[in-house]
């Protein structure tokens, strides 16, 4: 174990700090969106051999495993996994300060593995050890679980358990990558550890050296929605945390009135950034005063490809997995094998749905796909706002596959997944639809490659990047979706795929967006996707290619990490 760890800290590293990653399927580590990019980063960083560790939580409990029973009503069970069939327990341990109680903190490694011969490892921060209270060693149990005081201890474990443990492994770290805020608490600790005493005539004071720890720190904020921005009164800091540093200090880097994570990372970091050119102009609204750039996400296009599409993509365009820019060759595959790998592809979803639902699909059916986290400002009812229209534009034409977890504390998410199964009973027998429990990394591929079109719907503009609909690129599957996030940037109209709305103008959510857009979603539906996809397939594959060929060759975390690399890392 000491030759291992001697070898992964022998060159300087960029360390990347996430409350949550998803590296592989089976160890759920991850809620969604936020944690997926976070495997995706570095499975691309271990593609790219870049000098990288990462830093997450344990989450033994996992986020939870979703049921839905036949009302709609979703159910949660704690997911249960060993984390000693995946990772390596190491033997360093390192103590945070809870609640006036020492609270260790091990850690255990899972290697990212590239067929480039690049790896990372990952250290997942576990507080269940024997040594800690039985209250303790659930920290680290349940993702986004509890209650404030919970989640403000989870990021004390990862913030400040996070820099210890580095330091205790002896790592050289030029770099901290805040994925999100939740992370910040690792700022206190280079405060501390960049603090120095200097004498004037009267006192020996102490100065924390705000610029030296400014100039390791880079921040990445996801999200223009509030409840997506950690906050904690000071009452609870304090007696949680005590004075890490002096509260006046704390007070001037993350707001007078109660901690908010997000301002303690704008203000102690030299590159701070959006994850799309919409959200980088949002953020700067949002926060202003702060020099806010935008790196737009990517997916890993090796993960996020189907099997038949690899092994068109093998065939037509070698080395595609490390070099996405090679999708720009799409013309390459003849028509006909690229209609018939999205064929394959969809009669694997049909197959999936069959099994979990009992539901049978149809092949020659348009079939839209909706799969992301359940919460409001997604909007995943939309297509119901005017039910007889729906019906009247749908029925024997279209098809539709849901899936989505909403947050065990997310009422309103939970009720949009009941009035989605309330819509689907309405109209059983005119428009199939079907929602998978349960939506997971797995689950994810089987859809995005499966269905015919991508659609998205979020409230304008709550999307700062929205990766679900890059993953479809990847697979030929245009995207149908409202002008946010990363698809004002790859949207070309009735080329890479169409949209839903007006031009993104907006900074705040409009009044009539609901109206507005279920009218141009109703009419593009009726008079360009559905008599598209029925009458000219010539024209739906050219579309493909499309999607593809300017889509998946840009949105791709190849070339998010070789920007963060020269924009953020080497500054």
């Amino acid at each position: 174990m000491q030759k291992l760890i001697e070898e992964l800290t022998r060159e300087p590293k960029i360390a990347y700090f996430s409350m949550e990653i998803g590296v592989h399927n089976d160890i759920p580590t991850y809620s969604g969106g936020l944690g997926v990019l976070a495997g995706d980063t570095i499975r691309s960083g271990a593609d790219l051999k870049l000098p990288m560790v990462a830093v997450t939580l344990m989450s033994r409990k996992g986020y939870f495993t979703q049921e839905i029973d036949s009302e709609g009503k979703q159910i949660e069970h704690a997911a249960v996994w060993d984390p000693a069939d995946h990772m390596k327990l190491l033997p360093y341990r390192v103590t945070v300060q809870i609640e006036g109680k020492d609270v260790q903190v091990q850690a255990w490694l899972y290697n990212v593995k590239s067929l480039t011969g690049g790896s990372i490892p990952v250290f997942f921060l576990d507080t269940n050890l024997p040594a800690n209270t039985p209250e303790n060693r659930e920290i680290t149990a349940h993702l986004y679980g509890g209650d404030k005081a919970y989640r403000l201890k989870q990021e004390i474990v990862l913030g400040l358990g996070g820099v210890r443990m580095l330091h205790e492994m002896e790592f050289d770290i030029k770099k901290y990558h805040m994925n999100e805020g939740h992370a910040s608490f690792l700022l206190l600790e280079l405060l501390n550890r960049f603090k120095k005493p200097i004498e004037d005539v009267w006192d020996e004071k102490l100065v924390w050296d705000k610029r030296s720890v400014k100039n390791l720190c880079v921040f990445t904020t996801h999200t223009p929605v509030e409840a997506g921005h950690d906050k904690f009164p000071y009452d609870l800091v304090l007696k949680t945390m005590g004075e890490i540093v002096p509260l006046s200090l704390l007070q001037d880097l993350a707001g007078k009135d109660g901690l908010n994570m997000t301002l303690l990372a704008l203000n102690l970091s030299r590159y701070i950034n959006g994850v799309a050119k919409k959200h980088g102009e949002v953020s700067k609204s949002m926060f202003p005063g702060y020099e806010i750039y935008a790196i737009t996400n990517g997916v890993h296009s090796f993960t996020w490809t189907c099997d038949s599409f690899k092994k068109l993509y093998d065939e037509y365009l070698p080395g595609w997995a490390n070099e996405p820019e090679l999708f720009v060759r799409i013309g390459r595959i003849p028509d006909e094998k690229l209609w018939n790998a999205h064929a394959e592809a969809k009669q694997h979803l049909i197959t999936y749905v069959r099994e979990q639902t009992d539901v049978e699909l149809s092949p020659d059916v348009l079939t839209l796909g909706f799969a992301r986290r359940a919460t409001a400002y997604k909007r995943a009812d939309l297509l119901f706002r005017d039910l007889e229209r729906f019906e009247k534009i749908g029925t024997g034409k279209l098809q539709i596959v849901y899936a989505g977890k909403a947050h065990p504390h997310d009422m309103p998410g939970k009720q949009l997944i009941q009035n989605i199964f309330n819509y689907k009973e309405k109209l059983k027998d005119k428009i199939k639809i079907v929602y998978l429990q349960n939506y997971n990394m797995e689950t994810a591929l089987k859809i995005v490659s499966g269905v015919d079109v991508w659609l998205n719907t979020p409230l304008r503009p709550l999307e700062a990047s929205g990766t679900s609909g890059m993953k479809a690129t990847h697979n030929g599957v245009m995207n149908f979706s409202v002008l946010d996030g990363w698809w004002i940037e790859g949207h070309i109209e009735g080329f890479t795929g169409w949209s839903i709305g007006p031009a993104p103008q907006e900074l705040t959510p409009g009044a009539d967006a609901d109206a507005r857009d279920a009218e141009d979603l109703y009419y593009k539906l009726e008079h360009l996707l559905i008599p598209l996809y029925r009458n000219e397939r010539h024209t739906w594959v050219r579309m493909m290619q499309n999607a593809i060929g300017k889509n998946a060759y840009y949105f791709n975390s190849h070339r998010m990490m070789r920007r963060y690399v020269t924009e953020a890392y080497i500054r």
